[in-house]
């Protein structure tokens, strides 16, 4: 079948025809379904287009700015977690418009390769996971003001399950505590100072900072939970570390994912962050019950990633940056950016829509209008 003959009098773009020839290639339709899909696409591909002199930016804001002032304040309870809320609704579209360096409740999705796509699998990996510290399997503890010492009675059926013997918990303590002698009986471990002025502040901080030591996992991750989804064990996780979950055997790390936009871009780069932002900004819209056209949210992740790091809609991304000093002035401190241009001498050629606006001209509205200009060549004598 001659799918390249029947494709090259498509109106469609060259990248759309390699992927449908591509598609083609895989499922070998009939000529009669390959052109009915053709006739599909194309009028796809029509009702999404735009006409030359929209002004996409200014329907894109509206679009998605309209319908978010319908959007809850709210947050929920994660399954299998009784303390983490995670957020949604507005928050959390701000929280992403706004480029956070850090999620307020950053989750992780984990995707398991085919050989680890069962559940027993799935729950080893999820405990490999999750970060264990000292406080958790703590069931008692003392600061013993005579000898001034700290004892501590652990969990060991905890202990068994972290797979922890006496000598590996004692290297761990000589490396994290110094100072102090070690003994460990039972259950029971035994810090005494070697220094003989030790005061009841210092035992303090010391217990405090056993509390806290990594026995076991990824450190940042609070929770894993193990959920199946169709025919795939999906492990959620709060918290989230990509860098050291992605070496982990037994996962999938082509579809590992992660809301802590700026953790994707050191990772995978720019262009992961930008379809980060589109599918978070997306699936939040959704989750309110939104339906917004994906073009517009994909035209707001261009913007903020363009310049090759994620910039925020606001004074300090891609508001502030505009080289127009009357359309950053007009979006917030007014005063500051009329005066630093003025000291500096700089000059507004009212080139884009709100410089216009504000001294009562005619904006230049809609993309892809250019002016043309003809230069005739020189006669040569």
């Amino acid at each position: 079948m001659n799918y390249e003959k029947m494709l090259s009098s498509s109106i469609l773009s060259e990248k759309l025809k390699m992927d449908t020839m591509d598609c083609f290639e895989k499922y070998k339709p009939t000529q009669k379904q390959a052109e009915k899909i053709i006739k599909k696409i194309e009028e796809t591909y029509i009702k999404m287009s735009y006409e030359a002199g929209e002004a996409v930016g200014v329907v894109a804001a509206q679009s998605i700015s309209e319908p978010a002032t319908q959007m809850t304040m709210r947050t929920y309870h994660t399954a299998g977690s009784v303390v983490k809320q995670v957020s949604l609704g507005l928050p959390r579209l701000i929280e992403i418009l706004d480029a956070r360096k850090e999620a307020t409740t950053p989750i992780m999705q984990i995707y398991l390769d085919p050989e680890h796509n069962n559940r027993e699998d799935a729950t080893k990996i999820a405990k490999r996971i999750k970060e264990t510290k000292m406080k958790n399997i703590v069931l008692e503890d003392v600061i013993d003001l005579v000898n001034l010492a700290i004892e501590i009675k652990l969990d060991t059926s905890y202990l068994k399950d972290l797979q922890m013997n006496k000598e590996e918990l004692i290297k761990l303590f000589n490396k994290q505590i110094r100072g102090y002698d070690i003994k460990i009986e039972g259950n029971r471990i035994e810090l005494k100072s070697k220094k003989e002025e030790v005061t009841i502040r210092d035992l303090q901080k010391i217990k405090l900072k056993i509390f806290d030591m990594r026995l076991r996992g990824v450190s940042g991750i609070e929770q894993a939970m193990v959920t199946k989804e169709g025919e795939e064990w999906v492990i959620t996780t709060i918290g989230s570390n990509l860098r050291k979950v992605i070496k982990i055997e037994g996962i999938d790390p082509k579809r590992l994912f992660s809301n802590n936009i700026k953790e994707v871009e050191k990772l995978f780069g720019i262009e992961a962050a930008r379809n980060a932002i589109i599918k978070e900004a997306c699936g939040t819209l959704a989750d309110q019950g939104l339906t917004i056209d994906p073009r517009h949210i994909i035209l707001v992740g261009d913007m903020m990633t363009i310049d090759g790091e994620i910039k925020a809609i606001g004074r300090y991304g891609v508001a502030g940056s505009k080289r127009s000093v009357l359309a950053r002035a007009n979006f917030e401190t007014t005063v500051k950016h009329l005066t630093e241009a003025a000291v500096n001498g700089n000059v507004d050629n009212l080139d884009s829509i709100i410089e216009n606006v504000l001294i009562n001209q005619v904006a230049p509205v809609g993309t892809n209008i250019c002016d043309i200009v003809f230069k005739p060549k020189k006669s040569k004598k």
